[in-house]
């Protein structure tokens, strides 16, 4: 059916759809791989097992009212549209604002963590050496094109990537099981309170970081009243079971008590998961999963350009950014020139990166994904303090739905993002150069967005006003593709 220029497709993603889209920004096998590993590394050793349950139990309670709000409100902006319509227009746009610098970060960071670590393995696997920039520019390319077919092959071309990446981690979590058996110690409180506690809870709460897009996909959803909450805790649910497990699996096959000594001697390599793979699945099968890392990695950087195009384009369709930017394929809803921008930016980030001889890794990476992972977890919180305040707003009586659990949801939140200021180095990896000043943009990208609020209220009312009006739109009243 026909539609305008400035719609989303409607009707398109179901719960699975969405969940592989999420999911897939959360990246299990690089997960695991990088987030697990540094966390058993620096936090509390086997413990790690304890903290990703936790920041499981948090993240749910902050998901009740979440689905709450999500049955309220429906718009591709996300989290910012929940803080719009929980705190008025100046702190949602604020909110916005650290939504779109936070996800166009993320995505260069991933640009060249994807260059880097594609290199590493072909050169490993296949003995071709190639600079890093150019599997950049590969995957860029790749990820263009996908996105400019519309969400729904996005989300089939990430459920298949998601699904080979699980397996393969699967996989390695039972031979440990079958033949070594899981290890009970890293449940022992000797074990769970070693270390550093909350750095644990930090860098576990960094491996769901992607999960609060489902609010993103809102507008392209079957029924989103329902399909997003379903999508959202499933993605939770899913991530936490999934990362305490192969989590469980790794520091028993090392030994628990000694987990965090192992993973430390395996930090400057970053080859903790790496090796209990060649000892438990041997070396063809850890080179499938090399090989499956370069997968989980484009997979992560496709869907985190969805997530960051549908910040941009909701920001461009109230007018806050420029309108061109809110313009969509009228065939299949695909966000045309917001793809490209973002793309670019991340591009030219990386490109400057590369052109000055920086590290992907050291520099571009633990700088861009660094403080992109602040924005979001900022974002989150953001979005958990809209949503309280909202339905104290409106008296809502259920108490348990909208105060007590989003409140508890709220508090923890509010503790990993203090944590995450606190130790920003060690949470993007690098006190190279200006990393550890990056949560000091933050406050810039905050007065940035006051400051233009302040102006858009007084010299342009029409389009300040169209951030809360824009939120009136029904996405089920517009026309329905992919039917």
């Amino acid at each position: 059916m026909s539609r305008d220029d400035t719609s989303l497709a409607k009707n398109v993603l179901g719960v699975p759809g969405i969940v592989f889209l999420v999911l897939a920004a959360v990246a299990p096998l690089t997960g695991m791989i990088v987030i697990a590993a540094i966390g058993i590394a620096v936090g509390n050793g086997g413990g790690m097992v304890a903290a990703f349950l936790l920041a499981t139990v948090v993240l749910l309670l902050f998901a009740v009212g979440y689905a709450q709000m999500s049955r309220v409100l429906t718009s591709a902006g996300g989290f910012y549209a929940f803080v719009v319509k929980g705190l008025g227009r100046t702190p949602g746009l604020v909110a916005g604002f650290v939504a779109m610098l936070g996800y166009n970060c993320f995505v260069a960071g991933a640009i060249g963590t994807s260059g880097f670590f594609t290199s590493t393995a072909i050169d490993d696997v296949f003995g071709l050496k190639l600079d890093w920039l150019f599997w950049s520019a590969l995957s860029v390319v790749l990820v263009l094109l996908l996105s400019r077919r519309g969400i729904a092959v996005s989300a089939k071309v990430l459920g298949v990537s998601l699904i080979l990446e699980v397996s393969i981690l699967l996989i390695m979590d039972f031979s440990v099981l079958f033949r070594h058996g899981f290890s009970f110690a890293a449940f022992s409180p000797s074990v769970m309170f070693q270390g550093a506690g909350g750095l644990a809870l930090l860098f576990a709460a960094n491996a769901f970081i992607g999960f609060e897009a489902t609010a993103l996909f809102g507008e392209e959803a079957k029924d989103p009243k329902r399909t997003i909450p379903r999508a959202t805790y499933i993605a939770i649910g899913f991530i936490g079971v999934f990362a305490a497990f192969t989590t469980w699996a790794v520091v028993s096959a090392i030994g628990a008590e000694q987990a965090q000594d192992v993973a430390a001697a395996h930090l400057s390599s970053g080859d903790l998961v790496l090796s209990v793979a060649q000892e438990y699945l041997g070396g063809p099968l850890t080179k499938v999963m090399l090989l499956l890392l370069v997968v989980s990695l484009f997979a992560a950087l496709l869907a985190l350009h969805n997530s960051a195009t549908r910040y941009l384009y909701a920001l461009g369709r109230v007018g806050v950014l420029p309108r061109l930017l809110g313009k969509t394929n009228p065939r299949n809803g695909a966000p045309r020139y917001a793809s490209i921008v973002q793309l670019v930016f991340g591009s030219l980030v990386a490109l400057a990166f590369r052109l000055a001889g920086l590290d992907p890794v050291a520099d571009l990476t633990a700088s861009m994904t660094g403080f992109g992972t602040l924005g979001i977890l900022t974002l989150q919180l953001f979005a958990a303090v809209a949503i309280l305040v909202y339905f104290r707003r409106t008296r809502d009586r259920r108490v348990v739905k909208t105060l007590i659990a989003p409140g508890l949801g709220a508090v923890g939140l509010g503790l990993i993002v203090t944590l995450a200021i606190l130790n920003f180095p060690t949470l993007a990896g690098s006190s190279n150069g200006v990393v550890p000043l990056l949560p000091w943009l933050l406050l810039i990208v905050a007065l940035a967005g006051l400051a233009l609020a302040g102006w858009l209220r007084r010299f342009r009312p029409a389009v300040y006003a169209a951030l809360e009006d824009d939120l009136e739109r029904d996405p089920a009243s517009s026309d329905v593709v992919g039917q």
